[in-house]
C-alpha cells in the first residue's frame, strides 16, 4: 500500500511541473502568416488608426431625357398607325409630290395636329404651309393614302387665334388645354344649317390642337408643336396679304390671345367618338366570330 501511495504522489508533481506546448504546423521556409495572424494584424490596425476611412462616392450623373416620355406606354403608342416607323415619312412625300405637280409652290413645313370641329369631335389632321396656301390633310395612315385635301389660300385669312377651350356653360363634354383657330371667312355668315350639321364643310374657320402622340419622341415633339406651327403659319400670311393682287379684304392679319369658344351642348356625339379615337388611324383590335 505504502508503495501505491508513493507512485501516485509521483505522477502528481510530473503532470504539475509539465506545461502543455503549442505545436507550429508551419512548415520550415514557409514564411506567409496564417489567417489567424492576418486577422489579429487586421485587428491591430483599426486599434492603431482610430480615424474612420472616408468612403469616396462618385457624383450620381443622371440624364433626364424627355424622350420618351416616362409617364407614356408604349404599346399604347404603337396603336397609333402614324407612329408605324416610315409612316409619317411617307405621308410626307406624298404631299409633296402632290405640291410640285399641282402648284410647284414653296412648302414651309409640315405638322401633325388634332383638328377639332365644331361639334368638339377630334380628326388626326397633317397641315402644310406653303407660300400662298393652307393645307389641311386627311390622310389614312393604315393604307398610307391621302383620303382629303382641303386648300385655303393664305390670302383670305384675316384672323388667328390662340386660347384656351371655352365652353357655354350647360356643356356636359367639355375639354381642357389650348388651341389654335384660323378664321377665313366670318362666323356670322354661317348658315343655320352648316352650324348644326356635324359633317358640314361649310364652316368658315378651322380649330386645331396638338397630336396625343407629341411626348412619345423627339421627331413627333417638333411635328406636332402648335406653337412651331403659329410660327410659321402668322409670317406666311402676312407675306401673302402683301404679294396679293386681289382686292381681299384690306384688313390685313389679326392675331388675337382669347378663349376659343366650341358651342355643344349635349356632346353626346363627341363624347363617344373622342373617347374612342374614332377620328385617329388606330389599330382597334382583331374581330372575331
Amino acid at each position: 500500500m505504502e508503495l501505491l501511495r508513493r507512485q501516485s504522489e509521483e505522477m502528481s508533481m510530473i503532470g504539475s511541473s509539465e506545461a502543455f506546448q503549442p505545436v507550429s504546423l508551419k512548415q520550415e521556409g514557409d514564411d506567409q502568416p496564417s489567417e489567424t495572424d492576418k486577422l489579429s494584424m487586421e485587428d491591430g490596425d483599426l486599434v492603431k488608426d482610430p480615424v474612420p476611412s472616408q468612403i469616396s462616392r462618385q457624383p450620381s450623373v443622371t440624364e433626364s431625357t424627355f424622350y420618351p416620355n416616362p409617364y407614356h406606354r408604349p404599346y399604347i403608342s404603337r396603336k397609333y398607325f402614324v407612329t408605324r416607323p416610315g409612316a409619317i415619312e411617307t405621308a410626307m412625300e406624298d404631299l409633296k409630290c402632290h405640291v410640285t405637280k399641282t402648284s410647284g409652290e414653296t412648302i414651309q413645313g409640315f405638322w401633325l395636329l388634332t383638328e377639332i370641329d365644331h361639334w368638339n369631335n377630334e380628326k388626326e389632321r397633317i397641315l402644310l404651309v406653303t407660300d400662298k396656301t393652307l393645307l389641311i390633310c386627311k390622310y389614312d395612315f393604315i393604307m398610307l393614302s391621302c383620303v382629303q385635301l382641303q386648300h385655303i389660300p393664305l390670302s383670305a385669312v384675316y384672323r388667328v387665334c390662340l386660347g384656351k377651350f371655352a365652353f357655354p356653360r350647360m356643356s356636359l363634354d367639355k375639354r381642357q388645354g389650348e388651341g389654335l383657330r384660323i378664321y377665313w371667312g366670318s362666323p356670322e355668315q354661317q348658315s343655320l344649317l352648316s352650324r348644326w350639321n356635324p359633317w358640314s364643310t361649310e364652316v368658315p374657320y378651322a380649330t386645331f390642337t396638338e397630336h396625343p402622340m407629341k411626348y412619345t419622341s423627339e421627331k413627333f415633339l417638333e411635328t406636332c408643336k402648335l406653337s412651331g406651327f403659329m410660327s410659321k403659319l402668322v409670317p406666311a400670311i402676312q407675306n401673302a396679304h402683301k404679294n396679293s393682287t386681289g382686292s381681299g379684304r384690306g384688313k390685313g392679319l389679326t392675331v388675337l390671345t382669347e378663349p376659343i369658344l366650341i358651342e355643344t351642348y349635349t356632346g353626346l356625339m363627341s363624347f363617344i367618338g373622342n373617347r374612342n379615337k374614332l377620328g385617329y388611324s388606330l389599330a382597334r383590335g382583331s374581330i372575331g366570330f
